[in-house]
């Protein structure tokens, strides 16, 4: 997967079912997606997070990036939105901190940092599966879509390739298994947890969840799903 920016709690879902997590990050970086930006829950409503990016070439990769130079004064706002957002749920004085530490970290490439939020997450969670990049791998460079995710899973040694549900419509079982490697797609339960008094709102940052939960609900939240 592509190194989101604090993803939403089906990110780790993947990250926890796998034996080895590679963060995909040779790849062109997509300005407007989810590697710079998240969505928490403000006002009770869906509200947008962003960490500018410097401006630079559009054809550089991921791990190419990096955030701006004036990162402090966005990580300032953001950490007010945040507090704003949630200094009231059950989870904050626990899980603020953290977020606290994590976004006042001096690492600016967008590869690295978001690849050390997820691992500082991922220890929070006692989530142990070990990250690998995808730029430190020995690949073939000229590949990409299906036969670069393929190159990968040949070099890591996997016979079983697990990919997000909405990997459907890039990857084919049949592709995969010509090559001896099992193609399963990772289907998360329909799962609600209580925020504030409004209704449930979906798919927000990994943020919400541990704002609302304890640790033993954010487990189970995580274990609902299936392989398909």
């Amino acid at each position: 997967m592509q190194p989101y920016f604090f993803p939403y709690p089906a990110y780790f879902q993947l990250i926890m079912t796998v034996d080895k997590f590679v963060v995909y990050d040779d790849v062109q970086y997509i300005s407007r997606g989810w590697i710079n930006r998240n969505r928490i829950l403000l006002n009770n409503k869906p509200f947008q997070i962003v960490m500018p990016v410097k401006r630079d070439s559009r054809k550089k990769s991921i791990n190419e990036r990096y955030y701006s130079e004036d990162s402090l004064k966005s990580k300032t706002k953001l950490l007010i939105q945040i507090e704003q957002a949630y200094k009231k749920a059950p989870s904050f004085e626990k899980v603020f901190p953290i977020v606290l530490k994590l976004l006042f970290s001096e690492e600016r490439n967008v590869s690295k940092y978001n690849t050390l939020v997820l691992q500082e997450l991922c220890d929070f969670l006692q989530i142990r599966t070990p990250f690998y990049l995808s730029s430190d791998l020995n690949i073939n460079k000229k590949l990409s879509g299906e036969k670069k995710i393929i190159n990968i899973n040949q070099v890591m040694g996997s016979s079983i390739y697990i990919n997000s549900s909405g990997g459907e419509a890039l990857y084919h079982k049949e592709t995969f298994l010509e090559k001896g490697i099992e193609l399963k797609f990772l289907k998360r339960s329909n799962f609600s947890y209580k925020q504030f008094n409004n209704s449930f709102i979906p798919d927000l940052s990994i943020i919400d969840l541990l704002m609302f939960s304890s640790m033993e609900s954010v487990r189970k939240t995580l274990e609902k799903y299936q392989l398909e």
